[in-house]
C-alpha cells in the first residue's frame, strides 16, 4: 500500500482504515520474508547437505532465483543422449554353478522297501530309472600315523661265525626333512602353509590340532619352522637372484611389531620389507624382516643390481 503523507487526515475513520491496512501489508511481507527463508534453507541444504544422488544445479525451481521470466536459461553442457535400438537378446537362466568335476564322489542309494516293490496286482517291479542330485560335503582333517617298516634280513649259515663284514642287512631308512622328527613332509607343509598362507598363528594351529586329538605344542612348530628355514636358505637365495634379474625392482616396507624380541621392548617399530621383481608375466616377490628402516637394507638387497628401483617417497 502506497501512503501520500499530504494525504493523511485526523479522521479517526480514516486513520483505522490506513492501520488496518497497513497491519494487512505487514503480514503478507512476514509471510512472504518467512517462506523465502524456507526455500533458501532447504536449497542450502539440497546444494551442500548429505545425498544419495548427485544434484543438479539448474532445474525448473531453482530458475526463477537466478533469472527472471525474461531471461534465457543455459542450455544444458551435457545433454540426454539420443535413445538407441537394442535389438533383443537371450539371457542365461540363473541357477546353481555344477559342483567341480574333479571333487571324488561317495554314492549314496536310496531304496525303497522290499515290501514295496511288488504291486498290488502281484507283480515284481522294475526298475526304470533313477533320480541324482549332488551335494557338497566337507570331512575334517583327520591325522594319521605313518608306520616305516624296515625290514632286516640275516644269512642262517653266517650265524656265530666270526666275520668281518655285517651279519644282518636292514633297509635303509627313508630321507627325512627333520631327522628323527616325527613329523612328515605333509604335515611340516601344512603348518607353513596354514601360518604364512592362511594367517594362522602357532598358537591357533595348537587349539586346532588339540580338537583333533594331536597334542603338537607351539614351541615344537617353531622349531620345525626355523629348521625349515634352514635347509631351505639355498632356494630364498634363487628367489633373490629371480627378483634381481628383471629390468624393474619394486620395493616397499611396513611396520610390524615383534613380541618378546631381545634386546627390544614390544612396543618398538620393526619392518617388513617387500621385494618384487624379474619376470614382468610371473614376478616373484621375497619379504624379509628388519628390525630398522635404514637405506642399508635395501642397498644390500640391491648389491650388484643394475636396472630400475620403483619406491614411494622413502628419503633413506
Amino acid at each position: 500500500m502506497d501512503l501520500d503523507p499530504q494525504k493523511l487526515t485526523d479522521d479517526p475513520v480514516q486513520l483505522k482504515q490506513i492501520i488496518a491496512l497497513l497491519t494487512a501489508d505487514r503480514q503478507r511481507d512476514r509471510e512472504r520474508i518467512s517462506y523465502l527463508e524456507e526455500y533458501v534453507r532447504l536449497l542450502k541444504n539440497e546444494i551442500f547437505g548429505r545425498k544419495s544422488e548427485k544434484h543438479v544445479l539448474f532445474d525448473d525451481k531453482q530458475r526463477l532465483l537466478f533469472y527472471d521470466e525474461n531471461t534465457e536459461p543455459p542450455a544444458d553442457e551435457n545433454p540426454l543422449p539420443e535413445p538407441v535400438a537394442v535389438p533383443a537378446h537371450s539371457r542365461k537362466k540363473p541357477g546353481r554353478k555344477p559342483l567341480p568335476a574333479n571333487l571324488p564322489r561317495v554314492d549314496v542309494i536310496h531304496d525303497i522297501d522290499e515290501s514295496e516293490k511288488t504291486c498290488q496286482c502281484g507283480c515284481r517291479l522294475n526298475r526304470i530309472g533313477q533320480d541324482t542330485c549332488e551335494k557338497l560335503d566337507y570331512v575334517p582333517a583327520v591325522f594319521r600315523v605313518e608306520r616305516h617298516i624296515r625290514y632286516k634280513y640275516a644269512c642262517p649259515a653266517c650265524e656265530g661265525v666270526d666275520s668281518d663284514g655285517p651279519t644282518v642287512t636292514i633297509a635303509p631308512a627313508p630321507e627325512q626333512l627333520i631327522p628323527k622328527s616325527i613329523a612328515t613332509s605333509g604335515l611340516l607343509a601344512h603348518i607353513l602353509v596354514s601360518k604364512f598362507e592362511d594367517a594362522l598363528p602357532f598358537y591357533r594351529q595348537e587349539k586346532i590340532f588339540t580338537r583333533l586329538g594331536v597334542e603338537l605344542s607351539r614351541a615344537t612348530m617353531c622349531g620345525w619352522a626355523i629348521r625349515i628355514w634352514e635347509l631351505t636358505a639355498p632356494l630364498i637365495e634363487l628367489l633373490c637372484a629371480e627378483v634381481r634379474s628383471g629390468p624393474v625392482v619394486n620395493i616397499d616396507e611396513t611396520t610390524v611389531q615383534v613380541l618378546k624380541e631381545p634386546g627390544r621392548p614390544n612396543t618398538s617399530k620393526s619392518y617388513m620389507w617387500v621385494f618384487r621383481g624379474g619376470d614382468p608375466q610371473h614376478p616373484a616377490l621375497v619379504y624379509q624382516y628388519h628390525p630398522t628402516r635404514s637405506g642399508q637394507v635395501p642397498m644390500a638387497f640391491l648389491d650388484g643390481y643394475r636396472g630400475f628401483v620403483q619406491t614411494d617417497g622413502y628419503k633413506g
